[in-house]
């Protein structure tokens, strides 16, 4: 789960990590009060949206005055901001954050990240921080120094030092170094976060460190930890279909071909759509709707597929456990019936009650594809969607 920079920085605050006044506005009035409780300007003037190179792609500006405030509050609030990470659809941005200017020396980047290949948390550090720390990592990679959390044995101080002196920062500037690095690990594991980063992290010209950005993504798997974290989501940088698919615990997520993919297994889901990108065709979501799931749930994932208009066929691919067979045929003829069928529907059954569940859709009176094995199952419905 991702949230906005400003709802990042309540969080660092909370954590005792130093960060500029500001606040967050949907509107060009709330916007101006914003900047009035500021005081005197410069101001910057900062889009809300889930994802990153924003400054980039124009969301991020700084004003001088009050009039050229008015005026970069107008052209970024309700804009549709393209930038590497949004893709060429962009975002449309509907809140801001206004922040009083920061007088910058040095920017810096810190960052905390799950890396899975040591299976520990790893902190990131580079002096090169700032929009370009992508080609940082891409073109001198020996430029991010890492330090790795031992789960064993926790965070320990050293570590802390070893960044602060490898950021090369005055010794005025250790102390209040060591305890935000502390501070943000505490974060980072007491909220059961995947990726906490601070880019720029800036040291002001009046020798101050400061988190002048900041992003943090949870860990799905975590948040029913964390309630408080749940309030945080903003139901507009979510995928609708994906925020439907949570109401009935399934597992959807969109994808960008128009091949709909129903699954039991997310083992199974990542063969299934390997096999239909073999044959040519382009999965539109993964859908795995569990071990246990029940004709309704069946019936639920099948009609938030179908609700998706990029979808020109649905390849259902369910090997039988704990879920029968005969459960699954009388889930999809129930959203068949409900849901007007204006697409092929290809369906591969194995396993426990195979039988009978080919028998139900057989007998269903239903135009259904009932395919043997799941490689004639993926090039029916790649042939299918090439012939529309």
């Amino acid at each position: 789960m991702k949230i906005h920079e400003y709802q990042a920085k309540v969080l660092f605050a909370q954590y005792g990590i130093p960060i500029p006044k500001g606040r967050a506005a949907s509107s060009s009035t709330e916007a101006l009060e914003a900047a009035q409780d500021l005081g005197p300007p410069p101001y910057v003037v900062k889009a809300q949206i889930h994802a990153g190179g924003r400054g980039k792609g124009g969301g991020v500006k700084v004003a001088q005055t009050l009039d050229e405030f008015t005026s970069r509050v107008s052209e970024i609030l309700g804009m549709t901001l393209v930038t590497h990470q949004t893709g060429p659809e962009g975002k449309k941005v509907l809140k801001v954050l206004i922040e009083e200017g920061v007088p910058i020396a040095q920017e810096l980047y810190l960052g905390i990240v799950v890396d899975r290949a040591r299976s520990c948390p790893a902190i990131m550090a580079s002096r090169s921080g700032g929009m370009d720390i992508e080609e940082v990592a891409e073109k001198t990679p020996h430029l991010i120094h890492r330090e790795w959390i031992d789960p064993a044995v926790g965070f320990q101080a050293f570590q802390a030092r070893n960044i602060i002196y490898r950021l090369g920062l005055p010794a005025t500037l250790v102390k209040s170094g060591i305890a935000l690095i502390t501070q943000l690990v505490k974060l980072f594991e007491q909220l059961d976060c995947s990726l906490v980063e601070i880019n720029p992290l800036v040291v002001t010209r009046d020798d101050r460190l400061m988190a002048l950005d900041g992003k943090v993504n949870f860990d799905d798997n975590a948040l029913f930890r964390h309630k408080e974290i749940l309030e945080l989501m903003d139901p507009s940088e979510q995928d609708p279909l994906e925020l439907e698919a949570n109401k009935f615990n399934l597992n959807y997520i969109r994808l960008n071909g128009n091949i709909g993919v129903m699954v039991n297994g997310a083992g199974l889901a990542m063969a299934t759509m390997d096999l239909i990108k073999l044959y040519g065709g382009e999965p539109a979501n993964f859908l795995d709707v569990g071990g246990g799931a029940s004709a309704e749930t069946i019936a639920n994932g099948f009609r938030i597929i179908l609700s998706d208009e990029r979808v020109k066929a649905v390849l259902v691919n369910i090997f039988g456990g704990i879920l029968r067979c005969d459960v699954l045929a009388e889930g999809l003829i129930e959203a068949a019936r409900e849901v007007v069928l204006q697409v092929p529907l290809i369906i591969r059954l194995e396993g426990t009650n195979v039988d009978r569940g080919r028998e139900l859709l057989n007998q269903s009176g239903l135009d259904f594809i009932v395919s043997p094995t799941m490689a004639e199952a993926a090039k029916k419905v790649g042939q299918l969607v090439q012939r529309n």
